[in-house]
């Protein structure tokens, strides 16, 4: 019989237990994205003390343990005994939960901090956590180890005429599956933070490799828009809209700039915390937009009595915004923890109130820049006529069968019926289709091998690409759609992996099919649907044993060589000169190969490398190759 429900089944979690039980519940996640997040905690606070004008430095620091330091100038943490808990505040702060300056406004007007459970969060997740505290005159420091157990309250160390915060910690090792951060990605978040506040240096040191950076902007948000753009040919220069709402205070700063390309690039902000899946704000700024240019066009007699009005994608074609608000305390309102989309639906109508009487202004003012715009949106709003013709001709060859008729001889199908276990191999050329087709799990893997050309997506046209056949059977065999009539909840496959030649014609084609989907698919990327399999480049056979192993550079190959010196050595040129056996075995089969996830750490940066690696224009091109590529050869 099953075991009864008696009291002792009931467990009360105390301090910061909670958050060590359930570590997503407050991150998010324990992959990378979890770990970072602890940087954005301790990070956010520090960036408070800008917003409350208390404070104009901001210093993260990498160590080569792996653990990491925040420092401000900030006021510093309270250092007196806390009323509530008997602890010192700086105690209070970093092991309570829900304690901290943010549950009024009478410490912060406006916050991007996690309501005062942010620095007790990371505390709890971490090893270990030092703490120093300048303020009032006196230096405090705190130690805490053991997911936030008190190991030295705080205690006066010293005397200052300085103020300001450092925290000092090390992940958990135990909690996340690695405590390595990403230098690229704190990068990103230090440079957006930079450009959101005009004079504030932030300073960015990584004592594993050197790297110090400084990151100042004196012009504020239009310097971000114009770092994404750089390198784009662009119709207008940046234009910049600020205010304040009036009756909820609501600060808006919007920027933006229209480019030549087909790309909408809109990047948001709630108190300075990036909000990725949009929100309230950008919903506003979105509608505002459309609304008022359609109004402009209809005033100027640019568009015609019997058009349409424009549709919001017709607008936003090659715009580049970045909008930023920030909002009282007692307004704020995000989606969950990790504070990803703003719900405050306040930030709507204030951002419609400022923005759009400012751009309507603009646009007068500026009667060139405004031509340009509508011009480029008529072409859009044709090219978007054409393309949903070519969609619904797409369509109609899966409705009618014919989609079928389209992929016969060329994708080979996994018997599962399961979307979530199958994946998807886009191999390059027959010969190696052959082989993976043998090499595969016939119940999870689908092989489609590309014959002829991939189309470079950053130079074309949507329709285009669906007059190119090598793409339609990509949109046909993955199933979700193509470019706005994507829909990630229809894919086929759990996982789409790009399989080519570890060569630079191999590498040719991943470039430009990674292109594809970024602008075509970006779902499948900001999902992590999108591998890129990792094909060794040797095979090392032992004279004597005659056993084998594999090396996938140069440097594992003389590894190989030092451990094996009696040996044989085959170069793959290509997928097609392995085995079946083979390339199961370190190519296909999910328990000894190698793949590369592919995803966007650094949006902004994204943007910039596709538009110059893949763009028209060749000047910047060869400028970037020259400044990054060594065409060395290394002796042998």
């Amino acid at each position: 019989m099953p075991r009864g429900y008696v009291e002792s089944d009931i467990k009360v979690l105390e301090g910061l237990d909670p958050v060590r039980k359930r570590p997503g519940m407050y991150i998010g996640s324990t992959d990378i994205h979890g770990l970072h997040h602890l940087i954005w905690e301790i990070f956010d606070n520090s960036v408070d003390e800008v917003i409350s004008g208390n404070a104009d430095v901001i210093k993260v620091t990498l160590k080569k343990d792996h653990s990491v330091i925040v420092e401000d100038n900030g006021r510093g943490i309270p250092v007196g005994k806390n009323a509530t808990t008997g602890l010192s505040t700086v105690d209070t702060v970093f092991t309570v939960l829900h304690a901290g300056g943010k549950f009024d406004d009478s410490a912060y007007k406006s916050s991007g901090g996690l309501h005062g459970v942010g620095a007790s969060v990371v505390n709890a997740l971490s090893e270990w956590m030092d703490v120093t505290v300048k303020h009032d005159g006196r230096v405090v420091e705190s130690k805490y180890h053991n997911g936030g157990k008190i190991a030295q309250p705080a205690k006066v160390v010293g005397t200052t005429n300085r103020t300001g915060t450092i925290v000092h910690f090390k992940a958990d090792s135990t909690i996340f599956r690695s405590i390595v951060f990403n230098p690229t990605i704190v990068k990103e978040r230090i440079r957006e933070t930079a450009f959101l506040y005009k004079n504030l240096k932030v300073v960015f040191e990584n004592e594993i490799d050197g790297e110090t950076l400084t990151f100042v902007s004196q012009n504020g948000i239009s310097e971000y828009v114009e770092f994404i753009n750089d390198g784009k040919s662009v119709l207008n220069k940046v234009a910049n809209f600020e205010g304040k709402s009036v009756g909820d205070n609501i600060e808006v700063e919007a920027a933006l700039q229209y480019t030549t390309s087909s790309s909408e690039i809109i990047v948001s902000f709630a108190n300075s915390v990036k909000t990725k899946e949009g929100g309230s704000h950008e919903t506003a700024f979105k509608a505002a937009l459309t609304e008022v240019i359609n109004e402009y066009a209809r005033k100027w007699k640019l568009l015609k009595d019997k058009d349409k009005n424009f549709e919001g994608d017709d607008v936003r074609e090659g715009l580049t915004a970045v909008i930023s608000v920030r909002i009282p305390e007692k307004l704020i309102s995000y989606e969950g923890q990790t504070k990803n989309k703003l719900f405050t639906q306040e930030a709507y109508t204030a951002v419609k109130r400022v923005f759009a009487p400012k751009f309507t202004y603009w646009l007068e003012e500026n009667k060139k820049s405004a031509e340009k715009i509508i011009e480029k949106a008529l072409l859009a709003r044709d090219a978007r006529v054409a393309a949903k013709r070519a969609r619904e001709d797409v369509k109609k060859l899966k409705s009618t069968g014919k989609g079928a008729l389209l992929l016969s001889g060329k994708l080979t199908p996994a018997q599962s019926k399961s979307p979530e276990e199958n994946e998807l191999f886009l191999v390059e050329g027959d010969s190696a289709g052959g082989s993976a087709k043998l090499a595969r799990d016939k119940r999870h893997q689908a092989i489609l091998p590309l014959r002829g050309k991939v189309i470079n997506v950053e130079k074309s046209k949507l329709r285009d690409l669906l007059a190119n056949e090598e793409i339609c059977t990509i949109i046909s065999c993955l199933g979700a759609g193509i470019a706005a009539d994507f829909k990630i909840e229809d894919l086929k496959y759990g996982k789409v992996i790009i399989m080519t030649d570890a060569d630079n014609d191999g590498a040719h084609i991943q470039v430009l099919l990674l292109t594809f989907f970024y602008r075509f698919m970006k779902p499948l990327i900001e999902n992590q649907r999108v591998f890129i399999a990792l094909p060794p480049l040797y095979r090392i056979t032992n004279k004597n044993t005659k056993s084998i192993s594999y090396a996938w550079d140069d440097h594992s190959l003389a590894e190989e060589k030092k451990s094996n010196p009696n040996h044989e050595i085959q170069r793959y040129k290509g997928l097609g000169e392995m085995s079946a056996e083979q390339l199961r075995e370190t190519t296909m089969n999910a328990d000894s190969r190698q793949l590369i996830k592919v995803s966007i750490e650094d949006a902004a940066l994204a943007e910039r490398r596709v538009n110059v690696l893949m763009g028209d224009n060749a000047a910047n091109r060869k400028e970037w190759i020259d400044n990054n590529v060594d065409f060395t050869l290394e002796d042998e």
